[in-house]
This record gives structure tokens, C-alpha cells and sequence, in this order.
């Protein structure tokens, strides 16, 4: 099915529009990506999956929810997921410790991570100067308009460290378990990705809309168009369980609704963006909230806790 023009305008209108009309299309996208491939919910026990889950078990009750078992996931996150029916769990090869140890840590961004790798990586080949990398590290390779956003200078810095760093970890703890689930079963993910989250996202989405049938690896994301208030006012109104580490949904002085535990789950060790945030921040909050899972990060990585 085709879903319309991918613009930025299609997308403003998607995003204004009321809840009722969002979650109707949402069923809709769900149901044209079903008739066209069998299906599994990508389930990360987080709040955005959980309302998609939910909405998408209203259009098939039999269809699967799929939780890699990183190891990585705050304890309530991950007792939530697999308390849920019907969730298939997944567990990468290999563990935290043997990533960071083999790769590096994912630092600052995905993309200055990798390019901290790639840079290690034709140092020892003995290409380092023609590397996109050390080009960009050194402020060298331009954007075609001469605008410098590939310029990485104030990181430069970061391929001295007394320590691995890399953008492998996702890939490895995450993709790869479900990229092997896809390839043995021949479901295709639906994914509660929201376009309002990142640059790339918005990106991939003026390119292949909500259902992107015909990229190398099909994906649906049919709350592209929510927003974060979407998903609260959802989980709300719909008395919905949510795992508890987000603490409870009330409105902030504005009128807007906000978590008071914490605004986003995910990885709890990645640092990707920790450098944005405003204090306390992600690890300042652990330390607060999950005092062993701290000291394991920050003082005790020795390997065990992750197994």
C-alpha cells in the first residue's frame, strides 16, 4: 500500500493530528505491512514498544513481541518485557564486557564512535591519511555546500584515550540476535521508532515513509508520526502497564505530561549523547536509583554482572 507523499509537510499534518485519528492510521499501517509480511513487534520492554504492542495486538492477537536479552536493560525494564505474553527472547553472542573489550565504548555519538574506530583501523593498515576519519578529526573533508558538519576537530582528542572506543555495540548485543531471528523465521520488525527522536530518523522517513517495504532490510514504523505526548497520553487514558522504572505519567506546570523516573530506559551502560544532557544525567540518576548497577559501570566492569 502506498501511504502518500513523504514530506516534511505530510509530516507536520501527521503529527498535529488528535490522538484517535493517529492511533486508527497507526492500526492501518500495521495492517498493510501485515498483508504483506508475517510480523513481529521489536519489544524492548520500553514505553514506546509497549503502546506499540498494545495497539498492535488489537489488529493480531497471535502476532509475536521479540525482547533481546542484552543484559543491558534496567532490571524493571527487562522483568516487564518478559512478564508480557507471547515474547520471544533473544541473546546476543557475546556479552558486554567481551564488546567493550574486543571494540570500545560507546562514546559521545554513533557517529564520532565509529569514526574514533575507523581511524585505529587505518592507522594499523597504514591508510590513516586518505581515511574519512582522520580527514575529519583534522576539519579537511567539507560538505558539498562548504559547510563543515563533517568536521570532528573537537573530538580529536578522543583517538589518544588510554582506551577502545567504538559504535560496534549495537549492532553486535542487538542486531544481530534479530537479523538471525528475521533470516530463520521470515518476519519482518514493526518497530515504535518516532521521527521526532532524531535527525536520522526524520531522514528515513522522507525517504521510505512509515512502511519501508523496499529498503535492503524491510521495516515497518508505524508511530513515525507520534510524539512523546502521544505515547503518555496513550498509556493514561488506556490505564496501560508500564514497566515502573519510568516512574508515574503526571503533568508538569505547562500542562504536559512527564514521567517522574526516567524519561528514556534503553542500554543502561551507553553514553551515546550523556554529554547533552542536563544534570543529574543518565549515570548521576543510576548512582541515585540503581546503586549496584553504577558501581558495576563505573568501578567494577571485571566482567559477571553481565553474563
Amino acid at each position: 500500500m502506498i501511504e502518500g507523499k513523504y514530506t516534511m509537510d505530510t509530516l507536520r499534518q501527521r503529527q498535529a493530528l488528535p490522538l484517535d485519528a493517529k492511533i486508527e492510521f497507526t492500526k492501518l499501517l500495521i495492517k498493510w505491512w501485515m498483508d504483506k509480511f508475517p510480523s513481529y513487534i521489536s519489544f524492548s520492554g520500553g514505553k514506546d514498544s509497549t503502546v506499540l504492542l498494545h495497539i498492535a495486538r488489537q489488529v493480531s492477537r497471535d502476532i509475536p513481541a521479540v525482547f533481546v536479552d542484552t543484559g543491558l536493560e534496567y532490571p524493571e525494564v527487562r522483568e516487564f518485557a518478559l512478564s508480557q505474553d507471547n515474547v520471544i527472547r533473544l541473546k546476543p553472542e557475546m556479552n558486554f564486557r567481551k564488546v567493550i573489550e574486543t571494540y570500545g565504548y560507546p562514546l559521545v555519538s554513533k557517529e564520532v564512535a565509529k569514526r574514533v574506530y575507523e581511524y585505529h583501523r587505518a592507522e594499523q593498515k597504514g591508510t590513516l591519511e586518505s581515511s574519512l576519519a582522520y580527514k575529519e578529526f583534522n576539519g579537511i573533508r567539507k560538505a558539498p555546500n562548504g559547510m563543515s558538519f563533517y568536521n570532528k576537530s573537537k573530538w580529536r582528542f578522543l583517538v589518544d584515550a588510554p582506551f577502545k572506543m567504538s559504535h560496534r555495540c549495537c549492532d553486535i548485543m542487538k542486531k544481530h540476535p534479530v537479523k538471525k531471528y528475521e533470516k530463520d523465521t521470515g518476519r519482518k520488525p514493526i518497530i515504535a521508532t518516532m521521527t521526532c527522536e532524531s535527525k536520522a530518523r526524520k531522514t528515513a522517513w522522507l525517504k521510505n515513509g512509515c512502511n519501508a517495504y523496499e529498503s535492503k532490510r524491510p521495516t515497518s514504523q508505524p508511530m513515525s508520526f507520534w510524539t512523546e505526548q502521544d505515547v503518555l497520553q496513550y498509556i493514561k487514558e488506556n490505564n496501560l502497564p508500564y514497566a515502573s522504572v519510568y516512574g508515574d505519567i503526571v503533568e508538569d506546570k505547562n500542562g504536559k505530561l512527564k514521567t517522574t523516573g526516567c524519561d528514556r530506559t534503553g542500554c543502561v551502560f551507553c553514553a551515546f549523547g550523556c554529554h547533552l544532557e542536563k544534570e543529574p544525567n543518565r549515570f548521576q540518576t543510576l548512582k541515585l536509583t540503581h546503586p549496584k548497577l553504577w558501581e558495576y559501570c563505573m568501578k567494577d566492569f571485571s566482567g559477571g554482572g553481565l553474563e
